[in-house]
């Protein structure tokens, strides 16, 4: 569980470390950015102030196409979200690289937190499918009333996420928006995850092994 968390978040770290790195040494990721995707960018020319951004962006999309590589090399299944998280990460760091433009890659958090909110909007509350009840193995069992609760917290959770993104990509620096992304947003999603599993503890109990669904 450990190494999938990681694996997961992996995308996030690279982007995080890449664009410190790169603010540390923007002549040197301008020139190379430059040289290198020059092609990928309007007029050719990657500035100072903007190569951080860029550098990151690249990066992401590297990572997200690797993750899917690996995947499939290990013939593992790639989650429907993987699939969709690399289509908005290739067309947004796109436009954000040929138009010099972070604001494109800005929107990347709230377009996936905005999928997820709508798809345990389908699945969960719509269709009634219990997706976080397979998340959790199954071994779980509570009344409808508690799963329909708890899919209707990660509904408004995710887009309420998805709007905080904006605010504060839109309102702050973009360090303050890249370290929001990388901590902010990891330590709310735990926190509110713990919250969750303290509700379930509460009206729940395990299914015992040999014991009927």
């Amino acid at each position: 569980m450990p190494l999938k968390i990681f694996f997961d978040l992996l995308p996030v770290i690279l982007f995080f470390a890449s664009y410190h790195w790169a603010s540390a040494h923007k002549e040197l990721v301008a020139q190379g950015l430059t040289q290198h995707l020059g092609f990928a960018v309007s007029g050719g020319v990657v500035g100072l102030t903007e190569a951080p951004t860029l550098l990151a962006t690249v990066v992401v999309i590297v990572a997200t196409v690797l993750q899917i590589v690996v995947l499939k090399a290990l013939r593992k299944p790639v989650d429907k979200m993987l699939w969709a998280g690399l289509v908005i990460v290739v067309v947004l760091g796109g436009l954000t690289l040929w138009f010099h433009d972070e604001r494109f890659i800005k929107w990347k958090p709230t377009l996936i937190y905005w999928m997820m909110s709508a798809g345990f909007l389908v699945t969960e509350i719509l269709l009634g499918r219990k997706m976080l009840r397979q998340m959790m193995g199954g071994q779980i069992e509570a009344p409808d009333a508690v799963w329909r609760s708890l899919g209707w917290a990660w509904v408004l959770f995710f887009a309420g996420m998805g709007v905080l993104n904006l605010y504060v990509a839109f309102n702050f620096a973009t360090d303050t928006w890249v370290s929001f992304k990388m901590w902010g947003s990891l330590g709310l999603t735990l926190a509110f995850t713990l919250a969750q599993g303290v509700y379930l503890s509460k009206h729940v109990q395990p299914v015992e092994a040999g014991g009927s669904q």
